[in-house]
């Protein structure tokens, strides 16, 4: 088992991916713009600043400011509203990996205010050491920043760090690190290209934790 453990937040730990997709999709909508579903796929799991190039790329008489604002917006009405609900498996791994001294961190693309309100909420602060948001670091994921701060925090080299995804340019970005992918697959699944990067693909963490049981 290795030492240390990274978490992606969106689509990993909470189901709030498909709230985010949504959101993408609505203000693709609203804008009178197409190619929502090719945008989605882009942005899924990058950095703020990816997202705001993607927006330009797609549509570059678009305000970008206003149209991400906007996403944002819609998204942060669902979760104050409904609230949103971790995924299966994720106390579970969690706690068996707190109770074998696995060092914890969070790697999300999400602001430091979101990443708080969720894991506050959800009551897992306790079992993370760092947490490392897409606006500490210069280059956001596909990049490996995140994923090497996260390591670096928890005191862990990132060669012997889990990192738990869903999205393709998180994976991409583990891969990059040098960490080791794992692949939860939530809104998307894996095309040859990412499996080729990941060290293993399950269904669920519950399905993670018990093959790391296993070794």
């Amino acid at each position: 088992m290795k030492k240390g453990a990274i978490f992606d937040m969106d689509g990993t730990l909470f189901d709030s991916e498909k709230i985010y997709q949504s959101a993408w999709l609505a203000t693709v909508k609203d804008f009178g713009k197409d190619r929502g579903e090719e945008l989605v796929k882009e942005v899924s799991g990058s950095s703020e600043a990816n997202c705001r190039k993607m927006i330009h790329e797609f549509y570059p008489d678009v305000d970008v400011d206003k149209f991400f604002k906007q996403v944002v917006a819609t998204a942060v009405k669902v979760f104050e509203n409904d609230g949103v609900e971790m995924m299966k498996g994720v106390k579970e791994i969690l706690t068996y990996f707190n109770e074998h001294g696995v060092k914890m961190a969070i790697a999300s693309s999400s602001s430091i205010e979101v990443i708080s309100r969720n894991i506050e909420r959800a009551d897992i602060k306790k079992f993370f050491s760092a947490v490392v948001s897409g606006e500490s670091v210069e280059h956001g994921k596909p990049a490996p920043d995140i994923f090497l701060k996260a390591a670096e925090k928890i005191n862990v080299p990132a060669s012997d760090c889990y990192v738990f995804e869903d999205s393709f340019n998180g994976i991409r970005g583990a891969y990059a690190a040098g960490c080791v992918p794992v692949m939860i697959p939530d809104t998307v699944q894996p095309t040859d290209e990412i499996k080729k990067l990941c060290a293993a693909i399950y269904p669920s963490l519950t399905d993670a934790l018990n093959a790391i049981k296993q070794n």
